[in-house]
């Protein structure tokens, strides 16, 4: 017994515990303590110091601190893409109220550049550009609502169609969508809106019958991951009904997706209505647009009136990166797997 309690003492001795130090708190051999750079030891064990806490802090500095203010990602994530929608909701309304003013020409003040009567200056007959670009984006917004939501139901139809409907109906809308997507969308859009006799009409159908293929691809692609889930096959074994399992499962599955592919089919009609309204093939002259604004400023870049082109670019690219910022936002508020980005 007393070699092993001897074995202890010396086995302590060499671990730096159990010292014969003349400090009442401590229990380490001072010495070892020094030779492992811990010498402030002894300073931060004194028993009623007040200054203790202080010293730790010196001794092991805090290298990050969280703000504790900081805005979390999902309220952030929120805020962006409700004031993305309330923004783009202003355009619209603010378009529609001053549609009457953007047409009424002033050739007091043609031709002249930006000032705080007129922000983005006058035309060639003296109306202001300002409204008229106000005018013509809410044309383009409207257009391409009308557009995505025709565009999006179609894709929901032909993809829950070719996931749920057999071999022959996938095969066939398979084929539809690759020869859709062979063909440029402004080709197509421009032989439909011409073949309607252009006008409104004609470029908003062009646009709505055009842009749902890559929307239906991905509908398709997310019923069919649905379809063979477990949790699927588990409901079909428990007897439940296609209907009852389509509304409780794949509705639910798909949503998220459908609202997204929704949102940004927006930006794709909006700047395609431009592009064929700036090649003759779109809404006519006398109409406020983007694209009739940016075709008649053409004319007039070379005479150095360059806020007639430089001012609507910058709102039409403003108003498409609201939608995306709408659209990119939503998507991390519904999928999942971005859900604390």
């Amino acid at each position: 017994m007393r070699r092993m309690k001897a074995d202890e003492q010396k086995f302590s001795g060499e671990q730096g515990f159990g010292c014969d130090c003349e400090r009442e708190h401590c229990g380490v051999d001072e010495q070892v303590l020094r030779e492992s750079g811990s010498a402030n030891f002894h300073k931060n064990t004194n028993v009623g110091d007040g200054n203790a806490d202080r010293r730790d802090r010196d001794v092991n500095p805090v290298l990050y601190r969280p703000k504790s203010l900081k805005m979390a990602n999902r309220t952030r994530t929120l805020a962006a893409c409700v004031g993305a929608g309330v923004a783009l909701a202003a355009i619209v309304v603010a378009g529609l109220a001053v549609s009457d003013a953007a047409t009424v020409a002033d050739f007091a003040i043609k031709n002249q550049g930006p000032s705080l009567a007129h922000p983005f200056g006058t035309d060639q007959m003296g109306r202001d550009m300002f409204l008229r670009t106000l005018a013509g984006l809410s044309t383009s917004v409207l257009i391409g609502l009308m557009a995505a939501v025709v565009s999006s139901l179609i894709a929901l139809v032909l993809g829950t169609a070719a996931a749920l409907g057999g071999k022959k109906v996938d095969a066939f809308v398979t084929w539809l969508v690759d020869l859709c997507m062979g063909v440029p969308h402004i080709i197509l859009i421009i032989l439909i809106s011409y073949a309607l006799g252009k006008g409104f009409w004609g470029v908003a159908i062009g646009v709505a019958v055009t842009h749902w293929p890559s929307l239906t691809r991905v509908i398709r692609a997310e019923i069919l991951q649905c379809k063979q889930s477990a949790y699927v096959a588990t409901a079909q074994k428990l007897g439940q009904s296609p209907l009852k399992i389509a509304l409780h499962h794949m509705v639910p599955y798909v949503l998220p997706q459908y609202l997204v592919g929704l949102i940004l089919l927006f930006p794709h009609a909006i700047l395609h209505e431009a592009s064929v309204t700036f090649l003759g093939f779109g809404l006519p002259p006398e109409q406020p647009a983007i694209g009739v604004i940016l075709s008649e400023s053409m004319a007039y870049l070379s005479s150095g009136m360059w806020w007639l082109a430089i001012f609507p670019g910058l709102a039409l690219v403003a108003t498409v990166l609201l939608f995306d910022v709408c659209g990119s936002n939503l998507r991390k508020l519904l999928d999942p797997h971005s859900a604390q980005e």
